[in-house]
């Protein structure tokens, strides 16, 4: 057998071309880092809604985690904002109020009860109740 151009190795073409040796990893490091990650993208766009990193953030700072019928009623306010092209929309949900960029899908930042309270919100176009 003669070879590609001839070598006759994987490990000759390595060496001739400079080409690293993949390390090896540790699998339960790689399914760990996999799995935190889908974790991640799961719990951060669901239908197309996305949430910003600003969003993912003050979520987090105020302790609020959002149940699948919760996100499901976010998304929905996204399509009734969408249906009347409002394109920036103030969304108002239980307790919680949610400024979204409705053609991006993006929900951009989040409040609770007590931050919304006596606040005026500007740069919106619309306001969906859900």
């Amino acid at each position: 057998m003669n070879g590609i151009k001839g070598f006759t190795s994987i490990e000759q073409i390595r060496d001739t071309y400079g080409i690293d040796t993949p390390k090896k990893t540790n699998k339960d490091t790689e399914v760990n880092s996999f799995q935190s990650v889908l974790e991640k993208a799961a719990s951060q766009e669901t239908d197309g809604l996305r949430f910003s990193k600003h969003a993912s953030e003050r979520l987090a700072q105020r302790d609020i985690s959002l149940s699948a019928e919760q996100t499901g009623r976010l998304s929905d306010g996204l399509k009734k904002a969408e249906e009347k092209d409002i394109k920036n929309s103030l969304v108002l949900m239980d307790s919680l109020a949610f400024i979204v960029n409705v053609p991006s899908q993006t929900v951009i930042t989040a409040l609770d009860s007590n931050e919304s309270k006596e606040k005026a919100f500007t740069n919106i176009d619309g306001a969906v109740i859900v």
